[in-house]
């Protein structure tokens, strides 16, 4: 498992599994011989989209941003079309850490598509889904749980019932931000989905923001460059442009949970990585 340390806070990626998605969708309108120079693509123009929780501790509390793929929620024909070649090992990640799925205090969710939100849940042997985090609090922004529960004509190919039926009573929302703890806070963009929102964590010494789908790996960090998925394109590219300028600005460190090659980077004032974990392989 990889590992960023820096300050005061620790931040373990688990495995939550992999996708392997159509690289022209992942960055939009943007030429392929342009983004094909900044992230691998493979004969069959896919690119490899990690879907790995980020695990981190604060005051005491145990945290994970967003939940992975799962083990055993995708039809045969889902992970073909999702080209999803392994699923989730969270369980085995924390155990690792000596920790369980039942030692987690909060799940952040930056968006509940299927891809950050599957791994909520399991099945029991006769098939029944049941949290897979029974103790933690699940943290959304209300515009985002009221979309899963109430899916438009395109959003319905993501936001699935067997999502979120079994997780309600853990969840918890808020409109424009909320402050989980001192120095943990969500805050909502839109964009990539309507509820879509971003987590930032200051320990004091360092700050890390976790742009989740807006910048979904260090590839896309050019505020036009935006994913043809997303709902709001014009919503990221105006989110992502402030952010951005903040965090270049200041010297924040980026997670990311989607890509293959950077867990997290620092890039600075003149937008070159001065710090940086690679994901080992």
């Amino acid at each position: 498992m990889d590992t960023l340390k820096r300050g005061n806070m620790s931040f373990t990626w688990l495995n939550g599994g992999v996708t392997h998605l159509d690289g022209g969708a992942m960055f939009g309108v943007v030429p392929k011989a342009l983004w094909s120079k900044k992230y691998p693509v493979d004969e069959y123009n896919r690119i490899e989209l990690r879907t790995d929780p980020i695990f981190f501790q604060k005051d005491g509390k145990n945290f994970i941003i967003d939940s992975g793929i799962g083990n055993g929620r995708l039809s045969e024909k889902q992970l073909r079309n999702y080209g999803v070649l392994e699923e989730s090992h969270v369980d085995k990640s924390l155990s690792k850490l000596g920790l369980t799925t039942e030692d987690i205090d909060y799940c952040l969710m930056t968006h509940m598509h299927f891809d950050h939100v599957l791994g909520l849940t399991k099945k029991a042997d006769d098939g029944e889904l049941l949290p897979a985090f029974p103790n933690a609090t699940i943290i959304t922004s209300e515009v985002e749980w009221n979309e899963i529960r109430n899916p438009n004509i395109r959003s319905r190919n993501t936001y699935w019932k067997e999502n979120w039926i079994a997780i309600e009573q853990q969840v918890k929302t808020f409109k424009d931000f909320i402050e989980v703890l001192d120095g943990v806070m969500m805050i909502h963009t839109g964009g990539h989905s309507d509820g879509h929102s971003v987590v930032k964590i200051s320990d004091g010494k360092e700050v890390y923001v976790h742009l989740a789908d807006i910048m979904a790996t260090h590839a896309h960090q050019n505020p036009l460059w935006v994913m043809a998925y997303d709902d709001y394109p014009m919503t990221s590219i105006f989110a992502k442009d402030k952010w951005l300028k903040e965090i270049l600005e200041n010297e924040y460190w980026c997670l990311f949970y989607h890509d293959a090659l950077y867990r997290a980077v620092k890039w600075s004032k003149e937008n070159e990585i001065i710090d940086s974990l690679k994901r080992e392989r």
